[in-house]
């Protein structure tokens, strides 16, 4: 349902506002904000709200250090539903706008300005979401998706921050889409943001480091 949200607001938006591109991101930023957040509050009881193989990944490797999170099974299902899930969402989000369902996108987006971006944007979502989910889920759901619609804005990548949605959006020529050569290096860039920002939460909540 999120690479519905995404990837159908960008279309949405294209078609709404052809010749202001801010216009266009501020209208897919506040859909993907306003859509994540709910589906958060939705799904958490059932999921965790795993969306994100980054989130699930950061997940796992707490278990790993004798905390409470993923085992190697449940891992490798959340990546397997969240891939699946985010290209099939691409596909029904073409064909709701009477688009060829299946596409293959054509925007080139690497640079090293925009994978600096996406480190930054993985480093900031797990971080944000470590540090939200100690105050409970309504304050989780509520600064997670507070952050990705100000961080589609302030990374020059737009804050893919998401292998799964990343690969989903390789499947729809878009506003929002991704062309497969640029996929590998910004998921790489995502793992990498994802650990660094689960390094820093795991250094900044140390045991005895609350006051």
């Amino acid at each position: 349902m999120l690479a519905v949200v995404v990837v159908g607001s960008g279309i949405a938006a294209e078609q709404l506002s052809p010749a202001d591109p801010g216009l266009r991101l501020l209208e897919n930023s506040t859909a993907s904000a306003f859509g994540l957040g709910v589906l958060i509050l939705a799904f958490a009881p059932i999921s965790g709200a795993h969306f994100n193989p980054v989130v699930s990944l950061a997940d796992w490797l707490a278990a790993r250090r004798g905390r409470a999170g993923a085992r190697t099974r449940q891992l490798i299902a959340y990546i397997g539903a969240q891939c699946g899930g985010a290209v099939f969402g691409a596909l029904l989000a073409n064909a709701m706008f009477d688009r060829a369902a299946l596409q293959i996108a054509g925007q080139h987006r690497v640079t090293g300005g925009h994978l600096l971006g996406e480190i930054l944007a993985a480093a900031g979502l797990i971080a944000v979401g470590l540090a939200a989910a100690r105050h409970g889920r309504g304050v989780s759901a509520l600064a997670v998706s507070t952050y990705l619609g100000s961080a589609i804005w302030f990374t020059s990548s737009g804050s893919f921050a998401n292998p799964a949605l990343t690969l989903g959006r390789m499947f729809s020529d878009s506003f929002t889409g991704i062309a497969p050569a640029s996929v590998p290096a910004f998921v790489l860039a995502q793992i990498l943001g994802g650990l660094a920002g689960l390094s820093l939460m795991t250094l900044l909540y140390r045991p005895g480091a609350d006051r």
